[in-house]
């Protein structure tokens, strides 16, 4: 496919309907036939540009008369417009390739070199047929550019054509390496995943050897193919160690975090052997990288008072780095994941936002999926499910639509954990995909085995629950962060089958991962899960600890399940009129949160205590009459964004943002897009966080 082709893109489906326009055009005289190809090429309607081209061709501007007349090309002042895109298609498609050629040699030499670098370096590299370093070096230079404006898709068309073009083979070599780097990020990631296999053998230099095997290594983690991965990393660390050790740690850092993701912990300690035999040296030559690989295996091995500290050091980088000045946009996506362990909640959400920004500014289709996968974990855990349904709606379409099945499956865990909290079943399993050995749990399955988990456990089944949170411990995945986070849980759902001893080592540890982990929320809940095992004269007080905990780490629905516990703790114990208190705050929690089973047992409890609370009335606010993919679209179009705006910054087409709009008025109750602007889109269960 020649440059131009590719920005011209494939038009399946239209074979007759583009015939019958080159028949039309094929008809014109030559002259006006030239014109034709030339605008074609020029792509931005620039009259001007085309008609100084077209005059070394043997054309001029009034030669478009008998296009016009056929309705084929429009003229409006300085500017002309095909009349449908396959009329520019069969324009171009249709004419001899000398001729083609000609045009954007012709076009190259037309443009000013003022402002247009980037357009004559592709026409350029149109009208090359064979190896031309100065233009390979002139298109390298266009993506770079690509890369400074955003538009990882451009990045890699510019690099991959720059390659075709270059006599050197290292050169060539280089540039197909960067080329498959950018549509790993762009989402391409079968192109991405053919350019590495055609490369890998012929790289020397140890930067691009580097960005090739973060490529690869990427490409096989989002299949959920860590032992790939990590193998990826390590052989690449091992060559490029003697001349860049700063990068060799830092893959050396990737691989341990990719079998920390796994849970695998045979494959922690296979990595911690090799780091040892890669002599990397301590920092600062190895950065704060070395040390966070081997925090990870000291956390793994169940020791946080050793293993957290250095990730926090690597994670505190992201702090204080400007706009990516040490790290690209993917390493960073990598460590901010580490929010997670660290119990660092907040600072991680607003980490990620920032992410997502630059992942929709930069069109980096690959990372957006796991971007919005992190954003929407922070959401889920700060109590902000109405804006957690959004995201992870849309990160699962892109994930299904770029090919990544592992964080696929990680985003329809989170959909599920939204729809246990709604107490919508069906939906819940359907999306956890719970069905077979429920031992055989995929990696990434593990966040919707555990919604299952909370789904039985906020409707009073509470050996069904613990069977769901024993399966998954069990299974491959049993020791991810998925199941750390599971613990409080899983404590709950024993204490209530009496099988409280079965827990208590497990509580311990969380309680030690809480403790140096340091997060208000984690010692929270590591205090509650002390209060479910402690004999009832202790249980008061580690429930008033947790509560304490609770007023300052912003996570609402916790804190109510905490306030749930402890009303029926003290009903219990016969002090029905101080049970209320707490009670009555969770309900309240519970039913802004709209987490329906959890309103329904408090209420049932607040009964129990001579007290009645009928459900809370009123309508729903208008973003709950909404599909997840139309609030998106209609908060951005109150803010006044255009159609057009609105499917660049959401990956949809301007028509499909209509359509969603279109459904969306009747439901608001409004008629037109002005309207919107009348309307409050605060979402209450945002509201309760």
């Amino acid at each position: 496919m020649s440059a131009y082709d590719y920005r011209l893109g494939a038009l399946p489906g239209h074979s007759r309907l583009l015939r019958t326009f080159a028949d039309r055009i094929g008809a014109l005289p030559r002259a006006t036939r030239t014109l034709l190809v030339v605008a074609a090429a020029e792509g931005t309607g620039d009259l001007a540009v085309t008609a100084s081209a077209a005059s070394t061709l043997g054309a001029s501007v009034s030669d478009l008369e008998p296009a016009e007349r056929k309705e084929l090309i429009g003229v409006d002042g300085g500017r002309f417009a095909f009349r449908h895109p396959l009329v520019r298609a069969a324009a171009y498609r249709s004419a001899p390739v000398g001729d083609r050629i000609a045009a954007h040699r012709a076009l190259a030499d037309a443009l000013p070199c003022v402002g247009n670098v980037d357009r004559r370096a592709w026409h350029l590299a149109a009208a090359t047929t064979e190896p031309d370093e100065h233009v390979a070096a002139a298109l390298e230079e266009t993506a770079e550019h690509a890369r400074e404006r955003g538009g990882y898709a451009a990045v890699a068309a510019a690099y991959e054509r720059a390659a075709q073009l270059s006599p050197a083979d290292g050169h060539r070599a280089r540039r197909l390496a960067l080329a498959a780097s950018a549509a790993a990020d762009a989402g391409q990631h079968e192109r991405a995943a053919e350019l590495a296999l055609l490369v890998a053998p012929h790289l020397t230099d140890p930067a691009v050897l580097a960005r090739l095997a973060q490529a690869r290594a990427a490409l096989a983690r989002e299949q959920g193919r860590y032992d790939t991965s990590s193998s990826v990393l390590l052989d690449a660390a091992a060559e490029i160690a003697p001349h860049a050790p700063g990068t060799a740690a830092f893959m050396a850092y990737e691989a341990m975090a990719a079998a920390w993701h796994s849970g695998q912990r045979e494959s922690i300690d296979g990595i911690g052997a090799r780091l040892a035999g890669l002599g990397l040296k301590a920092p600062p030559d190895s950065g704060p990288y070395l040390p966070a690989a081997e925090g990870l295996a000291r956390l793994a091995a169940g020791d946080p008072a050793a293993g957290l500290p250095p990730l926090r050091a690597l994670f505190e980088t992201l702090r204080t780095e400007h706009h990516g000045q040490r790290h690209t946009l993917r390493e960073r996506v990598s460590i901010a994941s580490w929010f997670a362990p660290l119990g660092e909640v907040r600072t991680g959400n607003d980490l990620v936002a920032e992410l997502e920004r630059e992942c929709r500014e930069q069109g980096a289709l690959g990372l957006l999926p796991l971007v919005l996968l992190l954003r929407t974990r922070t959401r889920i855990l700060l109590g902000r499910h109405g804006c957690a349904l959004p995201g992870a709606d849309e990160g699962l379409r892109i994930a299904e639509d770029t090919g990544q099945p592992h964080y696929a499956r990680q985003l329809r865990g989170a959909l599920a954990h939204l729809a246990a909290l709604d107490g919508d079943e069906e939906r819940c399993r359907d999306l956890a995909g719970r069905g077979g050995d429920p031992r055989q749990v995929l990696p990434g399955q593990e966040w919707g085995a555990l919604a299952v988990g909370l789904l039985e456990l906020g409707n009073g089944r509470y050996e069904a629950a613990l069977r769901v949170y024993e399966d998954v411990a069990a299974s491959p995945s049993g020791r991810t962060i998925a199941v750390l986070y599971g613990v409080p849980d899983r404590v709950e759902a024993a204490v209530r089958t009496g099988q409280a001893a079965s827990v208590r080592e497990l509580a311990a540890d969380f309680d030690a991962w809480a403790r140096h982990a340091g997060a208000a929320w984690a010692r929270a809940l590591a205090a509650r899960c002390r209060a479910l095992l402690a004999p009832d004269p202790a249980a008061g007080a580690a429930y008033e600890e947790a509560l304490a905990l609770h007023a300052d780490d912003g996570r609402p629905f916790e804190r109510a399940r905490t306030e749930l516990l402890f009303g029926e703790w003290l009903r219990r114990a016969g002090r029905r009129s101080e049970a209320r208190t707490p009670l009555r705050s969770a309900l309240d929690t519970f039913e802004l949160l709209a987490a329906a089973p959890w309103a329904e047992r408090t209420r049932a409890e607040l009964r129990a205590t001579g007290e009645s609370r009928a459900r809370r009335g009123g309508g729903l606010a208008p973003l709950e009459h909404l599909t997840p993919q139309e609030r998106q679209v209609v908060r951005l179009a109150a803010t006044g964004m255009t159609n057009r705006d609105i499917g660049a910054q959401l990956f949809l087409s301007p028509r499909t943002v209509g359509y969603h709009l279109y459904n969306a008025y009747p439901k608001l109750g409004v008629a037109s897009r002005g309207e919107l602007a009348g309307l409050d889109f605060r979402d209450e269960r945002e509201e309760a966080a």
